[in-house]
């Protein structure tokens, strides 16, 4: 479930001159062409995106394309804030950063070490069924609670496993298919990610409908992508009596309550796992009090009461954060919100607009590919609401293909760069943090075959198959 928050105020439309329009356009296309050369220029992708940030900021402060009034806050009052903050999506943020430290303080109750022994036990060793097990959870976990804590969790079981049978160098593909599943089970719900919520709202299209529709896809490229995954990587299953006998004997030694310290502190942080779960999921309905705070809130408040348990030394806890990740964040979302401002992803509606007008096979195949390219370099929130509002202003009817490309394309355009989404780059995140290098390029590599699978899945799906399923 992605969990991108919509800006803080909507500051409405406004008239910008092509040409700045057409400088934005440049400024992003650098700041990619950047990111994919970032070996070659030695900086960081928070280093890259931030200079992006900073010109941007000053080319829409000179351009006069950024609202500099104040903002409308929900209890009718107004606030001067900075331009940039309402640009900020906090949610993310926050949901990145609660996550992480509720996560790192959880484990040391030795929780995960628990269930990633089990679940290998389970596999009997086996690397491929072990691939598998954690590639389902992916699913499960991004459709019912968000891609980004689906992905610190299972990135951190899945280190662990491995570890135990020794064989962290099959870590890599592993975290890369589970970053992959995680936009994949974002398509599962109508409420999985922002961008279904904008589109399947404005079609008009029912939670039951959506998952009706959604399911046989999810479940198709989940197996295609372990699948290619285990083989891509050289995750094989276990060929020999012999080597199943030994893997056998291997993990039956495996003590699962090994890392757990105190029996008192591990049940707690059993019961704050499942309560986590429960709050995160049910953070989406409407008219639940706390979910009004947002998922970021459950996050962060989860995470404060895992500390109480290390009140006096925190510290170490607050080292550990990823702080490079947040503040590329930061400075990406505002990048993003001028590039909004100054029309680049009106543009990019435009030129998408006349390819709408070729049909729902062609104008349909083609509006899932350009979409799904669009959001693997912006923001997918902005983009579906856009091209939301171009289906409706042209009278796209209810049951077409077109509203369903959108929704495909929004999500899966995540696999195809780091940047895509927030889970991606947390999953690279988790490879770095385990020593495991890999490049924007690095990435882009390795992922593009998937990715080109899931399109291609996708666009045969909503062509083909979508208009004969019920609903």
């Amino acid at each position: 479930m992605d969990i991108l928050l919509l800006a803080a105020s909507d500051h409405g439309a406004h008239a910008v001159e092509p040409w700045i329009t057409y400088l934005f356009t440049g400024l992003l296309g650098a700041m990619v062409v950047c990111l994919a050369l970032e070996e070659k220029i030695h900086a960081k992708k928070s280093v890259i995106v931030g200079v992006t940030a900073v010109i941007a900021l000053l080319l829409g402060a000179f351009t006069g394309i950024l609202p500099f009034g104040p903002v409308d806050l929900p209890n009718g009052h107004k606030m001067i804030l900075p331009v940039f903050i309402p640009g900020i999506e906090w949610g993310v943020v926050t949901i990145i950063l609660g996550s992480s430290l509720f996560v790192d303080v959880t484990s040391k109750s030795g929780l995960f070490t628990f269930i990633a022994i089990k679940l290998t036990k389970m596999s009997k060793g086996d690397p491929r069924r072990l691939l598998w097990f954690y590639g389902v959870m992916t699913v499960v976990f991004s459709a019912v609670l968000n891609n980004v804590t689906a992905m610190i969790i299972v990135g951190s079981l899945s280190a662990v496993s491995l570890g135990k049978l020794g064989q962290r160098e099959k870590l890599l593909g592993f975290l890369l298919v589970e970053g992959l599943l995680t936009n994949i089970g974002g398509l599962l719900t109508l409420i999985s990610s922002v961008p279904n919520i904008i589109v399947g709202t404005t079609a008009g299209i029912g939670f039951v409908t959506f998952f009706l529709k959604a399911a046989p896809y999810v479940v198709v490229a989940t197996a295609a992508t372990i699948v290619m995954g285990a083989r891509v990587f050289g995750i094989e299953s276990l060929k020999t009596d012999e080597e199943r006998a030994l893997a056998l004997g291997q993990v039956s030694s495996f003590d699962e309550r090994d890392g757990i310290e105190s029996m008192g502190f591990f049940w707690f942080g059993a019961a704050m796992l499942l309560l986590f779960i429960c709050f995160i999921a049910s953070a989406s309905f409407e008219g639940w009090p706390i979910g009004k705070l947002g998922m970021g809130f459950v996050a962060m408040m989860f995470a404060v009461i895992m500390l109480c348990k290390f009140k006096s030394s925190v510290g170490k806890f607050y080292s550990g954060i990823d702080w490079d990740l947040l503040f590329f964040f930061i400075y990406l979302f505002i990048a993003i919100y001028a590039m909004e401002q100054a029309g680049v992803l009106e543009l990019i509606g435009k030129g998408i607009e006349p390819i709408i007008g070729m049909g729902d096979i062609f104008g349909g195949g083609l509006l899932l590919v350009s979409s799904a390219v669009a959001s693997s370099v912006t923001d997918n929130i902005p983009l579906a609401a856009v091209l939301a509002n171009i289906l409706n202003s042209m009278n796209i009817a209810n049951d077409s293909g077109m509203w369903w490309s959108v929704i495909f394309g929004a999500n899966l355009g995540g696999n195809l760069t780091p940047i895509g989404s927030a889970s991606t780059l947390v999953a690279v995140t988790i490879m770095h943090k385990h020593d495991l290098k890999i490049s924007f390029m690095g990435f882009v590599k390795k992922a593009l075959p998937f990715a080109i699978l899931h399109i291609i899945l996708a666009t045969a799906y909503v062509l083909f198959v979508l208009k004969h399923l019920p609903g």
